[in-house]
């Protein structure tokens, strides 16, 4: 569903992702882990079409980011970590607009608003402006929008952060049913219980380099998560 493969993309001197390979297959929830600066975010920006890299390719369903991007982003769905919405247009608005660049049927794209409004107990706010939303809020309409075309991929950037306790049950809901019908998510976390309980597998990113990647099991053998990870960093002091 989603592979990378040797990516490298520097920022004058520093090489921010370091000949990076990742396979994350259909079915599969993959947390993407590593301290700030690790090089999280911009691998995300890289396999959305946002960020232009310097080495490797990314594919998504088999098709080259940097060949067709058009036709990988409809296939994709992006959630940043702090979402940048157009505060002027009303919760809506900005929904309607995401679908209509999208090209979601009307029938299909009413049905998506009403379901995910509910669920996330936005439909009574969608008339007001998003410029007069909370953080949380913003996130909730950020990930309804992302949902109105049906993407078999969904990559986010620290998803749960800002969502109240319920909206983020209700997200890791919506995350494994994506999964059962033969979706994938790519998500980067710093909350380790999260991607314990919730991933098929991770990968740990350390400057840039992927140091383990595998299944749950394989990645922290006998010990947690949370000691594989202070391990690495230890390995800095």
């Amino acid at each position: 569903m989603l592979k990378i493969t040797n990516l490298t993309k520097t920022y004058g001197d520093k090489r921010a992702v370091d000949n990076l390979s990742l396979h994350i297959q259909p079915g599969e929830i993959y947390g993407f882990i590593g301290h700030n600066g690790a090089g999280k975010t911009t691998t995300i920006k890289a396999c959305c079409g946002i960020l232009d890299f310097d080495g490797g390719d990314i594919f998504v369903d088999g098709v080259s980011v940097k060949e067709n991007p058009l036709a990988c982003k409809a296939k994709t769905a992006y959630i940043p970590d702090n979402p940048d919405l157009y505060d002027f247009m009303s919760g809506i608005q900005y929904l309607q607009f995401v679908a209509d660049i999208f090209g979601v049927p009307k029938a299909a794209r009413q049905e998506a608003i009403d379901k995910y409004a509910d669920m996330f107990s936005l439909t009574g706010d969608l008339a007001q402006p998003v410029g007069s939303y909370s953080h949380g809020m913003k996130q909730k309409l950020a990930v309804i929008s992302a949902l109105l075309h049906e993407p078999r991929l969904v990559i986010m950037d620290e998803p749960f952060v800002g969502l109240d306790p319920k909206a983020s049950h209700i997200l890791k809901e919506i995350m494994r049913d994506i999964c059962n019908r033969s979706g994938a998510i790519f998500f980067s976390t710093h909350v380790l219980e999260v991607a314990e309980k919730l991933c098929d597998k991770v990968a740990i990113i350390k400057d840039g380099q992927l140091i383990k990647s595998g299944t749950m099991e394989q990645v922290r053998g006998d010990t947690s998560l949370e000691n594989v990870f202070l391990e690495l960093e230890d390995d800095d002091a």
